[in-house]
């Protein structure tokens, strides 16, 4: 499972959560969770609420479409997946209920330097998870490193 925001660090994600799913053809399911938490309803006209949660839902199928074009692209069967609520438990009961092997999140999005306190999405998740999760920092320098290990029978099978 590949959670995104839609900004680039999550489109970096994408390309991480693809090349593992790669590895043994894990099929690819790309969550963007529209967060109803940060938007009281009842403090906006309807209209105005309407608006903003239709700009939310068109931002999140343009970051769903990318990671399964892309997921497929790379010859994975994938998934669109559209959420509400609180985003950290969104990813985490999906993940759940479609048993996923894996949860990919990017370490910086909407929320900036935010991603680094204890309250942030990706923390929430990985401290909240019952699989694992990966948090991507630098994507190219995991890539670096990802490629190096695939080389290396030893850092993927100590013996």
């Amino acid at each position: 499972m590949i959670a995104t925001d839609g900004s680039k660090i999550t489109e970096k994600a994408v390309d991480c959560g693809i090349e593992i799913a790669k590895l043994n053809g894990s099929k690819v399911y790309a969550a963007y969770v529209i967060d109803t938490t940060s938007c009281d309803p009842n403090l906006m006209d309807e209209d105005w609420a309407q608006k903003i949660y239709e700009q939310f839902e068109k931002t999140g199928y343009g970051a769903v479409s990318y990671a399964v074009e892309k997921a497929k692209a790379a010859g994975l069967e994938a998934e669109s997946v559209m959420l509400r609520g609180n985003p950290a438990e969104q990813i985490v009961d999906f993940a759940e209920k479609q048993k996923v092997g894996m949860i990919v999140v990017g370490s910086l999005g909407k929320s900036g330097s935010e991603q680094f306190s204890i309250g942030s999405i990706s923390a929430k998740v990985l401290r909240n998870a019952s699989v694992p999760v990966l948090v991507v920092r630098d994507i190219y320098e995991f890539v670096e490193v990802f490629h190096r290990c695939q080389k290396s029978p030893e850092v993927l099978a100590p013996q």
